[in-house]
């Protein structure tokens, strides 16, 4: 199989690498604006996989990378939801207009099959457990908007010109090679203040996090197993991705300061019931779809966290 991962050395591309190469070669398309040779280093020099320095927005050097490949993993956009209110067209170019560009570079080079990294930020700031199908509250945030805005677009795509999707709505995934989220942010700070982290919000706010490992393995089992029929319904696939429970911020707060050589900083609360504009403070998301298709999550979201912890720590404070 001739795989392509748009954003192939960042933090859940290298790992979908590591799996992969184990199926035919692999082209790592990536901008390296957070991505990094050094996640996929194995792989480029035993000639497993490629690397490409391109970005999204760049329609004719995406256009000359994608055609030849059986799949396009499009996992690229903005990797952290906040810088979207410092640059609002950040998502826009990033997430909706890069979508755009790579599916229209798989409609005019043949290439069919498309998997995409979505999130839950596109069921809006509800509270409530949500299942696919549960779309009635709008995303709150210009990343949740280019998520919906870049499903949309898949949708169509597949209906007018028969290419296949398998969507994926991820928890917050964590675990090693972490470039971005709450555990390493707070890792960072513990780094620099030492005697004390600062925590936006109240610490009550609480998501389901899911180990990057799990959410590679999901995808392919998805890909695998629920291959695309002849109709328009059947080849538009969209999944769940996240283990059923959640860890609130202030248990993540509590397990960085007890991983870093910092034991003793105080945590201070900044209060309030969300970071920013446009964070999500208590989301809930049903897995039972993939698990109908035979899939569970091997850690749940606590256990995901503590992984996750003591990795970014090692990485954070390596003489340590």
């Amino acid at each position: 199989m001739r795989s392509l991962i748009i954003g192939g050395a960042g933090f859940i591309g290298s790992h979908l690498a590591d799996q992969l190469v184990l199926r035919g070669p692999v082209t790592l398309y990536d901008n390296l604006s957070v991505g990094k040779p050094a996640f996929v280093a194995g792989h480029l020099e035993a000639g497993r996989a490629t690397l490409v320095e391109g970005d999204t927005l760049d329609y004719d050097k995406l256009r000359a990378t994608v055609a030849g490949h059986d799949v396009v993993f499009h996992l690229a956009a903005n990797p952290e939801a906040r810088w979207g209110l410092e640059r609002t067209r950040l998502d826009l170019e990033q997430g909706t207009i890069a979508t755009y560009n790579v599916l229209e570079a798989m409609r005019t080079t043949g290439v069919s099959q498309i998997v995409f990294s979505s999130s839950g930020t596109m069921y809006g700031d509800t509270a409530e457990p949500c299942a696919e199908m549960d779309l009635g509250h709008l995303p709150i945030s210009l990343y949740g908007a280019s998520k919906w805005a870049g499903e949309a677009l898949i949708s169509a795509f597949v209906e007018c010109f028969g290419l296949s999707a398998w969507i994926y709505r991820f928890g917050n995934v964590v675990g090693p090679r972490g470039t971005h989220g709450a555990a390493l942010d707070f890792l960072k700070k513990l780094r620099e203040h030492k005697t004390h982290l600062d925590v936006l919000g109240d610490g009550r706010q609480a998501k389901p996090y899911l180990h990057v490992t799990d959410c590679a393995a999901g995808i392919l089992h998805g890909f695998d197993t629920q291959r695309p029929g002849a109709t328009a319904a059947e080849r538009l696939r969209v999944f769940n991705l996240a283990p059923p429970d959640f860890t609130s911020v202030k248990k993540i707060a509590e397990l960085c300061v007890a991983a870093s050589p910092y034991p003793q900083a105080e945590i201070r609360y900044g209060g309030g019931d969300r970071g920013w504009p446009g964070d999500v403070p208590q989301s809930r998301i049903k897995p039972d779809k993939l698990a109908a298709a035979g899939f569970r999550v091997r850690y749940s979201s606590d256990e995901a966290v503590g992984m996750a912890v003591d990795a970014l720590a090692g990485e954070v404070f390596p003489a340590t």
